[in-house]
């Protein structure tokens, strides 16, 4: 049995498991406020939580390091050391001729008018000089240098590695790298024939494995590998400027000193480009920096241009069918650094997570949707922010009572300033016993030991919360707090007070009665219209569907009515307000009075004619008016909700400080 070991990258082993909490808060939002489930989710995912850097984060990086590369560097490095290295040649050859005292004048005469008229192109003068008979060995030094600088990049130009694995290589180097050209064109045309077999691969790879340390398990795999090479390669050939590239293609030919090499690399690049043709073969870059590269790592930059630009696709998931699992870590990783790829693993469990938790679901249309599960889950967090909104107002705190008075609930608490509740004397005598066994010198009865009994009040309520859907109310931002309110009071009333019937009625141009997940859903309505008449007579039909309950009406608007139901069906609509429209609504009104409605009115805005008609229906009503802020309304309409549950109150303009009264409620 053998094992294999590698660096350890799956990010910090004590890591907490991935908690969706935080992603199905921010999504239940989104969808609140026109979102899809699934567009939410991808919004998410790309801004991140709290502590973990999103898609957008990641995608960031990945043009700055883009960017980076592309301003830094240019493509001129080989040009530029084979310039020095010629002038250093020429340079050492007249020291050369200065002192050779023995030399021929006419000798001496020729070889310098020779260096002196050398054509101003850096390939032109490396071709002229390629018969020269130096009389410098420093020179002669150079200039072969320039044929070895030239073979080694050409090669790391499609084999990664190659210009440092053949620095000083003997001429019996040469010959294999000749040799296992020819073998590797003679490989790749068979099997472009269909002509190859895995035993020909075979056999290449036994012969010049040595040449691929990727180690390639088919001809397909080190086609690929090398495809890759290739086109980038070509593409920095694109990138550079016209006079660059006729430099590069003289230059070739000196390499290694024979155009036998530049004649074996053009043929294997054909190879691979009839093989690969998808690969881009024809892109270029806009290199602007001043530090030069040569054509190695030219070509391993464009190669990570590529994988930059294939990682902002994947990051993006703006392509049908988008997985976060389509992320290629190990490529993040070598671009982005280790830390990245985690980075992007939590994601990856985030999305799977959301998947399989149950949270989402599709439907028969095949859209992706909030399950039941994850509403209430979005409800309990909901009815928190606003338990902790009613706990500031006036003095007020979060309360575990389930009422002053009533039957008993079975539920216990610690007792707290103000709390009138009977005394749980078990659980008190208890508590002092387990305190004092950790410090027997201490009272046998401290103030912190006492624990009172919940109770629970036994009224059951019909509930009917009318909210405004007309275009004012997403046109001023009051959408989401308006979905928020009616999720956190469906929760409260779901989980709470189970007894209590509650009906959620949207009104804008029509009326009409939803369940929480389609109110939830509800796209922003851009219709003119503001139907209160429509909404009321759904609201009394619900209360006489309840003659045993007290009901209760929970009206939301920021508009006065302006349309009504006619006898046969159809809408009215009138702005200014119509009298009949007016006069219809009223109608309603008073019937839920007679009905024994206790009625609330949430009036949102600044507009002084809403503030007048609302004033008068609710004095009409013997009703409340509270004007709360958007973010404030949850709290105001369950608190008034509470109130109307216990003993009945009147209250001004503006004040929810006593509306749970004597029913409040805890939320664990």
């Amino acid at each position: 049995m053998s094992s294999r070991y590698r660096k350890y990258d799956g990010g910090d082993p004590l890591a907490p498991p991935v908690d969706i909490a935080e992603a199905l808060d921010a999504i239940g939002e989104d969808v609140m406020a026109g979102y899809s489930p699934e567009r939410a989710m991808r919004e998410f995912l790309r801004r991140g939580g709290e502590d973990r850097a999103g898609l957008d984060d990641l995608a960031r990086r990945v043009a700055e390091r883009r960017r980076d590369i592309l301003q830094r560097h240019n493509l001129d490095g080989t040009l530029t050391e084979v310039r020095e290295l010629l002038e250093r040649a020429v340079l050492e050859e007249r020291k050369q001729l200065a002192r050779d005292a023995m030399m021929d004048d006419g000798d001496r005469a020729f070889r310098e008018m020779r260096l002196d008229n050398l054509p101003d192109s850096t390939a032109a003068a490396v071709t002229e000089l390629s018969d020269y008979d130096w009389q410098s060995s420093e020179a002669r030094e150079a200039y072969e240098q320039i044929k070895d600088l030239l073979g080694r990049e050409l090669l790391d130009q499609r084999f990664a590695g190659m210009k440092q694995a053949l620095e000083g290589a003997t001429d019996e180097d040469r010959a294999a790298i000749q040799e296992m050209l020819s073998d590797l064109n003679e490989l790749l045309e068979k099997h472009a024939r269909g002509e190859d077999t895995q035993q020909d691969f075979d056999d290449f790879m036994a012969k010049h494995g040595d040449f691929f340390p990727e180690n390639p398990q088919s001809v397909d795999e080190l086609i690929d590998a090398m495809a890759q090479r290739s086109a980038a390669a070509q593409r920095m050939l694109n990138s550079m400027t016209p006079e660059q590239r006729q430099e590069l293609m003289e230059l070739s030919a000196q390499a290694f000193g024979s155009p036998q090499l530049m004649e074996q690399l053009a043929r294997m690049d054909a190879n691979l480009q009839s093989l690969r043709p998808s690969e881009d073969w024809g892109g270029g870059e806009s290199f602007q920096g001043d530090q030069g590269v040569g054509l190695g790592d030219g070509t391993g930059m464009l190669q990570d241009l590529a994988e930059l630009d294939a990682l902002a696709d994947q990051l993006s998931q703006s392509y049908g069918g988008a997985r976060l699992d389509d992320v290629d870590l190990d490529k993040l990783a070598r671009q982005l650094g280790d830390q990245a790829a985690v980075d992007a693993r939590r994601l990856q469990e985030l999305e799977r997570a959301l998947r399989k938790s149950g949270a989402m679901e599709r439907g028969f249309d095949g859209e992706l949707r909030l399950t039941p599960k994850a509403m209430r889950q979005l409800g309990k967090a909901l009815l928190r922010d606003v338990a902790q909104r009613l706990s500031g107002r006036q003095g007020q705190r979060e309360l575990r009572q389930a009422g002053a008075a009533g039957d008993l609930s079975g539920a216990t608490r610690e007792w707290q300033f103000g709390d009138t509740e009977p005394w749980d004397i078990p659980r008190t005598m208890l508590n002092g016993v387990l305190r004092r066994a950790g410090d027997p010198s201490g009272p046998r009865l401290s103030i912190e030991d006492v624990e009172v009994a919940e109770t629970e009040a036994r009224t059951q309520a019909a509930v009917a919360l009318c909210v405004d859907t007309s275009f004012s109310m997403a046109m001023d931002g009051r959408w989401v707090p308006m979905k928020r309110t009616a999720l956190a009071l469906h929760t409260l009333i779901g989980t709470r007070f189970r007894g209590d019937s509650l009906e959620l009625i949207g009104f804008g141009r029509h009326a009409e009665t939803m369940d929480i997940e389609q109110l939830t859903a509800l796209d922003a309505r851009w219709a003119k219209g503001t139907n209160l008449h429509h909404a009321l007579l759904l609201a009394n039909r619900h209360f006489r569907k309840h003659p045993n309950a007290q009901p209760v009406l929970l009206i939301v608007t920021d508009g006065e009515p302006t349309s009504h139901l006619e006898p046969n069906g159809e809408v009215f609509f009138d702005y200014p307000p119509h009298p009949m429209t007016i006069a219809l609504a009223v109608r309603e009104l008073d019937n839920a009075r007679r009905l024994g409605a206790q009625t609330t009115f949430f009036r949102l805005g600044e507009d002084p004619g809403l503030a007048r008609f609302i004033d008068s229906m609710a004095r009409r009503a013997d009703g409340t008016v509270i004007a709360p802020e958007s973010d404030d309304l949850g709290a105001a309409v369950v608190g008034s909700y509470l109130g109307s549950r216990g003993p009945r109150s009147r209250f001004g303009a503006g004040s929810y400080g006593d509306f749970f009264g004597g029913r409040g409620f805890w939320v664990g």
